[in-house]
């Protein structure tokens, strides 16, 4: 019971404040104060408004006068953003944006040529032509990027004389408190009063005008698709036993905000003898979570995500519930130009695949690059569709490249799970030795994992676990990062990841009997983490094309003889006898987010005498022929001894290149081309009969290189060889197709290649 406590007390942890770790001092805050102003300052309020935006960033819109207005970004800075930020009570300013980035606003342009310190307790305050007084126009308009964190104690002010209809919500936080004991057990937690800060306070919201697009905004902010109906009656008498501390404010959303600082402020309710909710009681909200959140105690929480939409998919995020987003149409997986792209499209997507409203709509391929059609342009959605393939669009993506694919990152219920994983001892937080918190003897305690059979998966896994991004090393030794002393004990061994796991402890891994011949301490498991990582995809076309077979006299195949890259009877073969080999080129594209290095260091490449070239990586790619029931009947492998930039898009330089003991790699939006005319690009084929197979290309086969998406590291062919010639057709990425075409290909329906 003391163990459940403890647990619940971690994930209850997803509705406070969550600083540093415990035992750091907390950092030193700044307690908001309401600004007073000389009785000459002239009156205004903000808000943020516009596309594309988040609840705490967008175009500034200014109410003077009776009328809501923009400001001109003519000599407007980082100081400027720094009073519109803090007037809306984040404690400070990230960036700001010039020429209406977020839309072009209407009404005046009450502000122009700001000149801002910083230090004002009110953009009335800054000088400027005076307000009013502007020579923009709307497309000069300025916008404004602040932090998530709100000023404690920040109280929502009015300081017009009039009341001003429409204001966006400022408040310091929001928070779904669970009430039923039944709730208060499930992680996450879906229902229970919604309850906001202020003033430093938690307060409850009247009922009165609330209505179920508010509680659809709520649900979407903590991770759920969707609400449900709740038990009324139970709430009511828990309301009269425990008097609810009202907030001052009713609500008024439209069901599309991607969060309550979205949405309007309604009515200033009526104090009626210190009861502001005279009749009624605190709002309660009842959420959906996506399937793969099902509400459980997080001791039995094992399931590790899968997608729930067939028409819909999110690829090459680093964490659940982001992506680049991909359709489904025609049979064969596309992606959507960013073209109109907002948080309304967005949110139609995170909803579609059981997650919240979206955080953040992306554009401009910032999630890597898809392979493909693209399918959608100028999508326009409601905000109230089930899917987004039901949402208005044009058909004609003309002039839309990969560079404008659209992404989306959404709210995911908060599971705690990055409670329980910590990296300590490195030189930053995103680098570390993995220390995990278990059970042991009826209390919780931190410990190490074994690294044996450490790798690139699990490292992901952490890495994801811990909002790091993606893992960019493994390590199976970490002497160099002195962890906790307390937790060198071996808490966890056997670890075996798929990639997809939400959580180390959702992997196979050993239950309470260990197995670790090294133990832990100086040999336990750690990782480095990065926030972006390569994605290297292969040009099926370029495959099809250029395959052809050539008969080779064994003389001539010495070098390659000498690296493995023939048949392994071939030692068999007389000097002047052939071999015969399947040729074919790869192209190889980087479409990730950061450029593509070997794992090893150049001082650790192995030179090749007879082909006089150095190895990075000792087995780049493999290739592969089946049978058509998935028996191999012929394999070949191409070791990376040159890694280089052939060609690039445009716009893009070349950074490697392999002459002259150079640096290899792949830069992002280059790619690597293996001609068919050079030693090991082949597959030795001498004994295969003539018939029907399938051929398959692996990057990357080992994991040896971490990757934001291995699904696409694979390329299939159908093959037919007739004893005389030989034809590819059909070719194709892995996960490019739908399941339904994937079945063309009997034998090997996996889309994962395990290579340990």
């Amino acid at each position: 019971r003391f163990i459940f406590l403890v647990v619940l007390r971690l994930a209850h942890a997803q509705y406070e404040y969550l600083g540093y770790p415990p035992g750091y001092p907390d950092p030193e805050q700044e307690q908001y104060t309401p600004p007073v102003l000389a009785s000459d300052t002239p009156r205004i309020q903000l808000r943020l408004a516009g596309q594309k935006r988040k609840h705490n960033e967008g175009r500034v819109e200014v109410y003077y006068n009776g009328t809501w207005g923009t400001v001109c970004d003519d000599d407007f800075t980082i100081h400027g953003a720094q009073v519109v930020c803090k007037e809306l009570g984040y404690q400070e300013a990230v960036s700001w944006v010039p020429s209406s980035k977020y839309g072009k606003g209407e009404g005046p342009i009450w502000f122009d040529n700001l000149q801002c310190t910083g230090k004002e307790r009110t953009l009335a305050l800054c000088p400027s032509n005076g307000i009013g007084v502007s020579d923009c126009k709307h497309t000069e308009d300025v916008g404004v990027v602040c932090s998530d964190r709100r000023i404690p104690g920040f109280k929502f002010v009015n300081t017009l004389p009039n009341h001003v209809e429409n204001l966006d919500i400022h408040v310091e936080d929001v928070r779904i408190r669970a009430i039923l004991s039944s709730y208060r057990k499930r992680i996450p937690v879906t229902e229970g009063y919604v309850e906001v800060k202020d003033g430093g306070k938690w307060k409850q919201i009247c009922n009165a005008e609330w209505n179920e697009f508010n509680s659809r905004v709520i649900c979407g902010m903590f991770g759920f698709p969707g609400e449900r109906r709740f038990n009324a009656r139970v709430y009511k008498m828990f309301a009269r036993r425990r008097k609810p501390t009202y907030w001052d404010f009713s609500v008024n959303c439209t069901g599309t905000e991607a969060h309550l600082s979205s949405c309007k402020l309604g009515q200033i309710l009526a104090r009626k003898s210190n009861d502001t909710c005279a009749g009624g009681m605190p709002v309660v909200v009842s959420c959906v979570p996506g399937r793969a959140f099902a509400p459980a105690p997080m001791t039995g929480y094992r399931k590790a995500f899968r997608q729930e939409q067939p028409l819909v998919r999110l690829r090459g995020g680093a964490i659940v519930g982001e992506g680049r987003v991909e359709v489904m149409k025609n049979g064969e997986w596309g992606t959507i130009c960013d073209d109109h792209w907002n948080l309304l499209s967005a949110t139609v997507v995170c909803r579609e695949l059981g997650f919240g409203s979206a955080k953040e709509a992306l554009s401009g391929g910032q999630l890597g690059q898809g392979m493909g059609p693209v399918h959608m342009n100028e999508v326009k959605c409601s905000g109230f569709e089930k899917s987004v393939t039901e949402c208005p669009f044009n058909k004609e993506a003309l002039g839309c490249s990969h560079e404008e694919d659209a992404g989306v990152r959404c709210n995911v219920p908060a599971m705690g799970f990055e409670q329980r994983l910590r990296l300590r001892g490195g030189r930053n937080p995103f680098e570390g030795r993995v220390e995990v918190l278990v059970e042991k003897n009826g209390s919780l305690v931190w410990g190490t994992v074994c690294s044996e059979g450490w790798g690139t998966m699990e490292a992901m896994v952490v890495c994801r676990q811990l909002g790091l991004g993606f893992a960019s090393s493994a390590f199976q030794e970490t002497w160099y990062w002195p962890g906790e002393v307390s937790a060198d004990g071996v808490a966890m061994s056997g670890v075996r990841c798929s990639g997809t796991e939400m959580s180390l402890s959702h992997c196979l891994h050993h239950g309470p009997h260990l197995s670790c011949p090294r133990g832990g301490g100086r040999n336990s498991a750690g990782v480095s983490c990065s926030e972006t990582a390569p994605d290297l995809v292969l040009n099926p076309q370029v495959v099809e094309q250029t395959t052809y077979m050539e008969d080779r006299p064994m003389f001539m195949l010495q070098c390659a003889y000498e690296e493995n890259c023939l048949a392994s009877n071939s030692d068999q073969t007389p000097a002047n006898a052939y071999r015969r080999l399947l040729r074919f080129s790869s192209q190889i594209h980087n479409n990730g987010q950061s450029d593509f290095k070997p794992k090893a260091a150049k001082h650790l490449w192995v030179w090749h005498e007879c082909h006089r070239h150095y190895h990075s990586m000792e087995v780049f790619t493999t290739y592969d022929l089946f049978s058509l029931n998935g028996t191999k009947v012929a394999e070949g492998h191409k070791a990376s001894f040159c890694l280089e930039d052939s060609e690039c898009d445009e716009g893009i330089e070349k950074k490697y290149e392999c002459a002259n003991f150079g640096e290899q790699g792949i830069t992002v939006g280059c790619w690597d081309t293996y001609r068919h005319d050079i030693d090991c690009q082949w597959v030795d084929i001498t004994d295969v009969k003539p018939g029907d197979y399938i051929f398959q290309i692996v990057i990357n086969p080992n994991y040896e290189v971490p990757e934001s998406d291995y699904t696409n590291n694979i390329t299939k062919c159908r093959c037919r060889y007739d004893g005389h010639r030989v034809w590819m057709y059909s070719c194709h990425n892995d996960g490019s197709l739908s399941s339904e075409t994937e079945m063309m290909f009997p034998g090997l329906l996996n889309n994962q290649v395990t290579h340990r």
